[in-house]
């Protein structure tokens, strides 16, 4: 799959409350791309989801921002914007809490698996399932058949092949640590089993520009086929770039992504179904 447009001007926003006070708007962001998975007519991918949307006198209707986003997509649904339920999957790329401390995030899983057909996703460094932090046990506390959670492994999804790797190359003892030999050896090992879809929370700078990341990732990435990897962690300016060997990067910090499929395009393996940000 590969991204054809990705605009940088939203077309929805949803405003939402960081710490006590601080407010900040969530952008939605359309983007097209050359195919979908068979049954799907959109993909919305998100990630860094940190903070909380207040009812306006109300205290018991917070919501965290993650479950806020997940009403909206119902509200968006209900208005003819996205497609039905039952052809649309979710991406996560982790740090779904509501603040920078470690926090259980089931409830932003639960939330937009009630909004969508399936939902994938992996780990970021703040992000903590009611257990500890391995795949198995993670997968078990999230205990539904359409919420796939990826750390180190690769699995099919209907018809397309996805990859993914939790956590961030960070100090022993934090959530979902990594050394960097061992997350940039597991992203260019992903990588090599040419998925449709990679995810990561941490993940790769791009070289000749300001994008933060690592350049030894990115290195790994570009040793690989070329693939389409959705990350977060670190804040970009803008949403899509492509490393050397024509990789995509798709930076879902903090804003919302939803991919459909062009008008007339067609993808390699997939049956055929905007221009602004080309990669």
């Amino acid at each position: 799959m590969r991204v054809v447009t990705l605009d940088t001007v939203p077309f929805h926003a949803l405003a939402y409350t960081v710490g006590s006070a601080m407010t900040a708007t969530l952008p939605f962001l359309r983007a097209t791309v050359n195919a979908l998975p068979d049954g799907l007519e959109a993909i919305i991918a998100t990630g860094d989801l940190q903070g909380v949307v207040r009812g306006a006198g109300d205290a018991r209707s917070e919501k965290l921002l993650g479950e806020a986003v997940a009403a909206e997509l119902s509200v968006l649904r209900s208005r003819g914007e996205l497609p039905p339920k039952e052809k649309t999957a979710v991406l996560l790329t982790g740090d779904l809490q509501p603040s920078a401390d470690v926090d259980d995030v089931r409830r932003v899983w639960f939330a937009l698996g009630e909004t969508c057909r399936w939902v994938a996703g992996v780990a970021g460094n703040h992000d903590a399932f009611g257990c500890e932090p391995r795949g198995t046990e993670v997968w078990e506390s999230l205990g539904r058949p359409n919420l796939h959670f990826f750390d180190d492994r690769v699995e099919p999804i209907g018809s397309v092949l996805i990859a993914g790797f939790s956590g961030t190359i960070g100090y022993p003892g934090e959530p979902w640590a990594r050394t960097e030999p061992e997350f940039t050896a597991a992203l260019g090992r992903l990588a090599a089993r040419s998925p449709d879809l990679l995810l990561s929370h941490d993940g790769p700078n791009v070289a000749g520009t300001e994008l933060a990341g690592w350049p030894s990732v990115r290195r790994a990435l570009e040793a690989a086929a070329p693939t389409l990897l959705f990350r977060g962690h670190d804040p970009w300016p803008t949403p899509l770039a492509t490393l050397s060997n024509g990789t995509q990067v798709v930076n879902v910090e903090g804003r919302v992504v939803v991919l459909t499929q062009g008008a007339g395009e067609r993808g390699d393996g997939w049956p055929c179904g905007g221009r602004r940000h080309r990669g």
